[in-house]
Order: C-alpha cells, then structure tokens, then sequence
C-alpha cells in the first residue's frame, strides 16, 4: 500500500495542471506558520538594516571619497552601499528559510509526506514553501528599503520600486536551487558549509561593499558569475537612476534561467527523496 501511495504521489507531482489551484490549498499552513512565528523576527527586520547604514554606509562612508569614477556612479559610499545590502539581505533570507526549514518539513516533522498524501503533489508543495520564502524576502526587503530611504541615497521612487521586485527575482533566483540541494539531503551536516562557503563569501566578494573591479581579474571574472552580483548591479542601477538597459536584460536573463533551472531541480530531487 505504501509503495501504491509514493507511485499515485510522484504521478500527480507530474501532473502541470492547476498548479497555483494546488499550492494554493496551502495559504492556510504557511498563513498559520507565519503568524506564530512572525514576532521573532520584527524587530530585528527594523533594527538590522539600520545598523547595517549606520556603521557601514555612515560610520564607514565617512572616510571614504564620493567619487562615482570609484564608486560605479554613487554620489557616497553610501549610495553605493545600501542597494548592495538589500540583495544582501534577500540572499540570507532565503539561505536562512530554504536549508533547515526544508529538511525539517522531510526528515524531522515530515509536513511534506502529510501534505502528498492528500491530492496535492510535489510541485504543489514546492511552489507553496516557495511562495513563503518570496513572501518573507519581500517583507524583510521592503522594510529594508523603508529604513534606507530617508537617508536620501535613492534617485527616484520609481527606481526604488523597481528594485524592490528584483529582490524578488534575486530571492528566487537563490530559493529554487538551494532547495532543490537541502530537499536531496539525508542530513543537515552540509549546511554548515553551504552557509560557511556559499552565503558568506557571496555576501562578502560579490560587489555589495566595493567595485569587484578592486579585486583581481580572476576574481571579478568569478565574482560576475555569481547571482548576488547580478542582483547588486540591477539592485544598483534602478536606485542611482542609471540603468544600461541592455546589461539590465542580461540580469534579468541569468536570474530567471537560474530560477527556472533550480525549480526543475527542486521537483525531481523532492520527488526522490519522497519515495526512497
């Protein structure tokens, strides 16, 4: 009988129709989750992004010079700063909401196989969890985006709003994959190093806090294949009013084929390690 309920759940997991219909039967289990959990969270979503401006755009800015030959266009090091921290942020969030939370929906309280013993399939629960993690990256972005702004380092307010929903992309951009890798994991001891040497030196060397043209030519080259850096430089170009709209295309490009990539991935992972 178990063997006859994992073949019914991976045939509907192929099953493209109704898709949003079925992830949407989940709105009540993430709306629940998120109201017992969200108090965790609100104060440091305010308090963070302000530290994070003053002691690195305001603090630090100060010693350095203004100058948009060095600083890809940025009036202050501020300016420069503050768009690269909020694809920062959108990063951590998802690195923070796909890797444990994940395993623990398969391995430790198994929400997943309560949730495909029902009609839903894979790809419901899938997109479900990923609509959450979008929807906890827009909030964290857009109270990011609220702290930044009355600094005045933004040009426009159309340039802000179009860099909020890149944060959206640059999130699914990094959710689709790292899921797919923490939904094929039989144990969380990867974790340390997905965050020690994934999250941390794309948070560090991918142009939110310098030029990755200060680094070395192998590095910058390394540095623009990365996600993060895509997303900075988008995030960048729509806040200081600057957008090269054919390098703008080409990011948006990368994103959306990584997203679609990582969410294929994502489908045929959790589909194994369902039924193994």
């Amino acid at each position: 009988m178990a063997d006859l309920d994992q073949a019914a759940a991976s045939v509907r997991s192929s099953a493209p129709a109704n898709l949003l219909a079925g992830a949407a039967r989940l709105f009540d289990y993430w709306a629940i989750a998120y109201k017992r959990t969200w108090k965790g969270s609100v104060i440091s979503s305010f308090v963070t992004p302000l530290l994070y401006v003053l002691a690195m755009g305001v603090l630090l800015g100060g010693f350095i010079e203004g100058d948009p030959a060095k600083l890809e266009g940025a009036t202050s090091y501020l300016a420069f700063v503050a768009p690269g921290m909020v694809a920062a942020q959108a990063m951590t969030t998802v690195f923070g909401e796909v890797t444990y939370p994940v395993m623990g929906m398969v391995k430790w309280h198994k929400s997943y196989y309560g949730m495909t013993a029902s009609p839903l399939g894979v790809p419901d629960v899938i997109l479900s969890h990923l609509g959450f993690v979008i929807f906890r990256v827009a909030t964290t972005c857009a109270v990011f985006l609220a702290v930044v702004a009355p600094f005045g380092v933004f040009a426009s307010v159309p340039g802000v709003i179009g860099a909020f929903f890149v944060q959206l992309l640059i999130g699914a951009a990094f959710a689709t994959p790292i899921y797919a890798f923490s939904a094929g994991l039989k144990d969380e001891s990867a974790f340390s190093l997905v965050f020690r040497l994934g999250m941390i030196p794309l948070f560090l060397f991918s142009g939110a806090f310098f030029p990755v043209a200060n680094l070395d030519r192998w590095m910058e080259v390394l540095a623009k294949l990365t996600p993060l850096w895509h997303g900075v430089d988008l995030t960048r170009m729509l806040t200081l009013g600057e957008v090269d709209w054919s390098m703008a295309a080409v990011h948006v490009a990368y994103l959306v084929t990584l997203t679609l990539a990582g969410w294929f991935w994502a489908v045929r992972r959790l589909t194994r390690r369902m039924i193994s």
